[in-house]
């Protein structure tokens, strides 16, 4: 049978999360680093598509094609594992250490090869300088100052928009981590993974590893964004936005209605734990 019942899929997820959390910082940081070149590849798609007039649905169609190929070869996505290993935590599986040790090491490689993405993707479409990138560099500029500076421009109420619109992305890719785990089929698995990240990319909500890619990217090709309006007004209210929607409203949500009641059955209950004191 193709289909995965979803206390089963919770359960896939908690054994791939103790995985997680037991990979070596190497394979971490190089699992992560490809996450973020993929991701960059598939956002670059977008504003392909963009430039050649396309609506921009159309880009929350194509884009969940880095998402797919990252995740059927394995590579890790700090986002995601916002919702694995916290699951994980709560059904006592992995200690908070080991959470807090995967999710930096992958945020630190999905950073690593996003970056280096965007440097590749900004000497490819100004022949190394030579142009300012066109159309296309028009539209990763534009992006990188909407992400930043038009946030800045709000104010704290302009730093709160990008948290709750980063809950709101991650709540859907999270769904679609956890749908990866829904089909034993690869097809299958493709199709489930597909609906959540069209979703949360044709709101334009906010992903902390899509934005690796496009401020940096718009920063090389001329934006006037400083390093610290990236971070300040982007990088962190959406990580702590996307940590939020992964842990919460995905993670302990999906433990708490599948996965508590046979850890709770599984522990002995006082009465029994007594007698068997009694008898030794």
């Amino acid at each position: 049978m193709d289909y995965v019942v979803p206390n089963e899929v919770v359960s896939d997820a908690l054994n791939a999360a103790v995985k997680k959390a037991g990979l070596s910082v190497r394979d971490m940081l190089i699992r992560g680093a490809l996450a973020g070149v993929f991701l960059g590849y598939a956002t670059s798609l977008v504003f392909v598509s963009l430039t050649q007039g396309l609506p921009a649905l159309v880009g929350a169609i194509i884009f969940p094609v880095g998402f797919v190929m990252l995740v059927l070869l394995g590579f890790e996505l700090a986002t995601g594992n916002f919702a694995l290993l916290p699951a994980a935590l709560l059904d006592r599986r992995i200690s908070f250490g080991a959470m807090l040790r995967n999710w930096g090491w992958v945020y630190a490689g999905n950073l690593l090869g996003s970056v280096l993405y965007a440097l590749l993707f900004y000497l490819a479409i100004t022949s190394f300088g030579a142009n300012n990138g066109g159309a296309l560099g028009d539209q990763l500029r534009q992006a990188a100052q909407k992400k930043t500076l038009g946030y800045a421009a709000l104010g704290m109420a302009g730093w709160g928009t990008a948290f709750i619109k980063a809950v709101l992305c991650n709540w859907m890719v999270t769904v679609g981590t956890m749908l990866a785990f829904a089909s034993r089929s690869t097809i299958g698995k493709i199709a489930a993974m597909w609906l959540p990240i069209t979703i949360f990319f044709a709101h334009g909500y906010e992903h902390s590893i899509v934005n690796m890619f496009v401020i940096p990217a718009g920063m090389f090709l001329g934006a006037p964004v400083s390093m610290r309006q990236w971070w300040l007004w982007n990088q962190v209210p959406v990580t702590l936005g996307n940590i939020l929607a992964g842990a919460v409203l995905t993670g302990a949500a999906l433990w708490y209605t599948f996965a508590r009641k046979q850890e709770l059955a599984a522990r002995p209950s006082p009465a029994r734990s007594s007698v068997a004191v009694a008898g030794d």
